[in-house]
C-alpha cells in the first residue's frame, strides 16, 4: 500500500515536471492557431472580398462590403484585447508569498489572527518555523518552509505558494492566481467573443463544402477555411464552458481549488455578495473592467486585489466552513 502511494506522487511529480518543460511551446501552439485564423478570414475571405468590391470586380454571391468591413474590424479588435489579455496573464505573476510574511496581529488579543477550519490545517508548536507565529492554526508549507497566507496554495507546477490559486494553466504557462484572475477571465471572454465570430463568419462557406457551390479559391486556402471553422467552433464551445464556471466562481467569491475542496458550504465566509464579489476581481473603476489593468485607486484602496488580504462577511466570525 505504501509502495503505490510512493508511486503515484513520484508519477505526479514526474507529471508536473512534464508541464512545466511545455513552456513556450504552449504560446507557440496559441500563435499559431491564432495564425491560421488570421489566414483564413483576413487573407483568404474577407479581405480579398472587401478588396473586390472596392476594385469593382466582386462576383455575385460575394460578401458585400459593410459586412466585410465589420468582421473585419471586429476581428482586429477583438484580437487586439485577446493578445494583450493573453500575455497579461503569461506575464504577470500570479502572487507569490513576501519573504519573512507574518498573519497579521489580533490588537485585542495581541496574538496573530487564528485561521480556523478544514483549511487551516493544524500544525503542531514544536520547533522550527511554527513555533514563533504564536498560533497553532496558522498553515505552513512544508515544500516552500514558510506560513501561508489565507486563500495561498502551492503549485506543483511552479514550485512555489501562489497566492489565491485557482489553478495552473497549460495555455498560458502560468498559475492563475491573485494578481492575473482578471486577466485570464478576460482572456477566456475575448476567445469567446473572437472564436464565436469567426464560426459566424465561416459558417457560409463550411455549409458550401456539403453543398454543390462552387466556392472561389484553391485547395490551400479552402483546406485552411474548413480547420479554422472547425477550430474555432471547438474553442467557442469549450470556452464558453469554462466562462459560465468562472462566473459562477466570482459570483461566489471563491477559486477551483475552493469549490472542489467543497469549502462554500453552507456560505462561504469570502462570501460578500455577488457585487463586492466582482469588484475583488475587477475592481470598482468601470472604465478598467474590460481590459487587463486596474486603476491606481482600486489598488491603493482595495487590499484584496494584493492577495494577501481578504474581508469575511460580518456573520462569519470564527465560525468554521
Amino acid at each position: 500500500m505504501h509502495r503505490s502511494g510512493a508511486v503515484m506522487a513520484w508519477n505526479v511529480f514526474k507529471f508536473c515536471t512534464a508541464l512545466r518543460g511545455l513552456g513556450s511551446i504552449m504560446i507557440l501552439l496559441v500563435l499559431a492557431i491564432i495564425g491560421v485564423t488570421y489566414y483564413a478570414v483576413v487573407l483568404c475571405n474577407y479581405g480579398p472580398a472587401l478588396l473586390s468590391t472596392i476594385s469593382g470586380s466582386a462576383t455575385s454571391g460575394a460578401v458585400g462590403p459593410i459586412t466585410a468591413l465589420l468582421v473585419l474590424v471586429l476581428f482586429h479588435a477583438l484580437l487586439a484585447m485577446l493578445l494583450w489579455s493573453y500575455f497579461s496573464v503569461v506575464l504577470t505573476d500570479p502572487g507569490s508569498v513576501p519573504p519573512n510574511w507574518r498573519p497579521p496581529m489580533d490588537e485585542e488579543r495581541g496574538e496573530t489572527s487564528p485561521l480556523t477550519g478544514p483549511e487551516f490545517a493544524s500544525q503542531p508548536l514544536q520547533s522550527g518555523p511554527l513555533s514563533d507565529t504564536g498560533s497553532p492554526r496558522v498553515r505552513y508549507c512544508r515544500k516552500c518552509n514558510q506560513l501561508k497566507p489565507p486563500r495561498c496554495h502551492h503549485c506543483s507546477v511552479c514550485g512555489r505558494c501562489i497566492l489565491k490559486m485557482d489553478h495552473h494553466c497549460v495555455w498560458v504557462v502560468n498559475c492563475v492566481g491573485a494578481l492575473n484572475y482578471k486577466y485570464f477571465l478576460l482572456f477566456l471572454f475575448y476567445t469567446f467573443l473572437e472564436t464565436t465570430l469567426v464560426t459566424l463568419s465561416l459558417l457560409p462557406n463550411f455549409i458550401a463544402f456539403f453543398s454543390d457551390v462552387e466556392i472561389p479559391g484553391t485547395p490551400g486556402t479552402l483546406a485552411s477555411t474548413f480547420l479554422t471553422f472547425v477550430l474555432n467552433l471547438a474553442f467557442a464551445l469549450s470556452v464558453l464552458g469554462f466562462l459560465i464556471m468562472h462566473i459562477s466562481l466570482v459570483s461566489g467569491n471563491t477559486t477551483t481549488i475552493e469549490a472542489y475542496e467543497k469549502k462554500t458550504s453552507p456560505r462561504w465566509k469570502y462570501d460578500l455578495g455577488r457585487k463586492r464579489n466582482f469588484a475583488q476581481v475587477f475592481g470598482t473603476d468601470k472604465k478598467y473592467w474590460f481590459i487587463p489593468a486596474y486603476s491606481d485607486e482600486d489598488l491603493r484602496r482595495m487590499p484584496a486585489l494584493q492577495g494577501l488580504d481578504y474581508p469575511v462577511r460580518p456573520d462569519a466570525g470564527m465560525q468554521e466552513v
